[in-house]
């Protein structure tokens, strides 16, 4: 279907595909889908113009993807054409892709559209179908998949890997998603507990100052953990795999001097662990344990000038066997648009901040360099 060699084929049964010069009439095998593929107000196809160099209309079950090199022939020259004509290409594949997901009963939504565009432009290897249509966990009618290629990418070290790693910004799906991995895990008999953990560390207060028993001061950092469990499983589910100590939530330090068998780990907020927690938690994964840490290292609560375990393990564990990690960035965002805005802004914030520290050490040191004569002299 592609203009190139490296796009892959296109899907089996979704769509039929009707070229001619500078248009791919693409037809829906399943007339009652349209609705769904194009969107409210046709909203779908808005966006797949916005991404690419081709004028897109639906008419029935058919929708016509015409080159822009049509309306304006006379000035392209050949680089032109062929970057029209990869567009063409990529922008029917997108529609059979979709159609595709449609008719495997996903619902489309303007993040499944960009993700699967992304899919196709960067030549990911398979479908998108196949990359965003996996089921983690199904409860109540509500389905939880990845979403992005990042978050696909993460489910897929998890299944290989023993220990994974995943670390990015607020709103990837980084906790929720090991969380579906766990529960799937479990339901599996693949494991048979899950261990939820985090390191008791609060932004700006200190438990001690905190009204209350010691489970009562805790219990709130462990609520996230708590409440994503409830999205994946009934009350009654839960409290008895709880009373039978087959799902534990607890604070880290109570990790330690355990050996963890037969386990699924999950360490949540890992930013906020120090080195020494981190290798404590670590050495605690027994025999048929998977353990999967998440964190955010621009949101790190320790006190100032104490370096984040996290950091320490990137830096320590990249190349060791069965060790994976998997870094989120805006583009993974899975909360409202506005989320992925300000992280996109706070990463530009910081690439400023870096090059202009960068320039004033470059700086110094030149003039370091400069006056050393002088100073020898003297």
């Amino acid at each position: 279907m592609s203009a190139t060699s490296s796009s892959p084929a296109p899907t089996t049964g979704a769509t039929t595909f009707r070229r001619s010069d500078g248009v791919i009439m693409v037809r829906v095998a399943d007339a009652t889908a349209m609705p769904s593929l194009l969107g409210s107000g046709d909203e779908f196809l808005r966006i797949l113009e916005g991404a690419f160099a081709a004028r897109i209309h639906a008419r029935g079950n058919e929708v016509t993807v015409t080159s822009v090199r049509s309306e304006d022939a006379k000035t392209s020259d050949e680089s032109s054409i062929v970057d029209h004509a990869v567009d063409l290409e990529d922008a029917a594949r997108v529609i059979d892709e979709l159609a595709e997901l449609v008719a495997r009963g996903q619902a489309l939504d303007r993040r499944v559209v960009e993700q699967t565009i992304r899919i196709v432009r960067d030549r990911v290897e398979g479908h998108a179908a196949d990359l965003l249509g996996e089921h983690l966990v199904t409860h109540r009618g509500r389905t939880i998949r990845p979403k992005t290629i990042g978050q696909k990418r993460y489910l897929d070290a998890i299944r290989s890997h023993t220990v994974t790693f995943g670390i990015g910004p607020a709103g990837t799906g980084k906790t929720y998603l090991a969380m579906g991995a766990a529960v799937r895990a479990l339901r599996s008999r693949e494991v048979n507990r899950l261990i939820l953990t985090r390191p008791a560390v609060e932004a700006g207060e200190r438990l001690g100052f905190l009204p209350g028993t010691l489970h009562e001061k805790i219990d709130p950092y462990l609520k996230p953990l708590w409440d994503a469990l409830q999205d994946m499983m009934d009350a009654s589910e839960l409290v008895a795999n709880v009373e039978r100590g087959v799902i534990e939530v607890a604070p880290l330090a109570y990790m330690r001097g355990r050996t963890l068998n037969d386990a699924f780990i999950v360490l949540d907020e890992a930013q906020n662990t120090t080195p020494e927690q981190m290798k404590m938690f670590l050495t605690r994964i027994g025999f048929n344990a998977r353990a999967v840490i998440t964190g955010d290292v621009s949101q790190t609560d320790l006190p100032s000038g104490k370096r984040s375990g996290l950091v320490v393990a990137s830096e320590i564990l990249n190349d060791v066997e069965g060790v994976a990690f998997a870094r989120f960035d805006a583009t993974d965002v899975v909360r409202h648009p506005i989320v992925q805005r300000i992280v996109e802004a706070y990463d530009h914030h910081e690439a400023l901040e870096e090059a202009t520290r960068a320039a004033r050490a470059a700086r110094a040191e030149r003039v370091a360099v400069a006056i050393a004569p002088a100073v020898q002299e003297s």
